[in-house]
């Protein structure tokens, strides 16, 4: 299930996200982040960090360098 949720997101970057102005707030990119926690925490904490990250993406959060812990 991981391989395939990365394989996802790596077609998403690929070939939808360069289509999208670039709008993300942080570093690394929301979908490298979610990439990086899966590969490191496994399916459950990995996506918890994702949509963790996700959700705090918005106009009134500043963004900026936010790596993996």
């Amino acid at each position: 299930m991981n391989k395939i949720i990365i394989f996802l997101i790596t077609v998403y970057q690929k070939y939808i996200s360069p289509l999208k102005p670039a709008t993300c707030r942080f570093y690394p990119s929301c979908s490298e982040y979610t990439i990086q926690a899966l590969k490191r925490y496994g399916i459950s904490k990995g996506l918890r960090l994702s949509v963790s990250r996700i959700l705090r993406c918005h106009p009134f959060n500043p963004g900026g360098y936010d790596p993996l812990i």
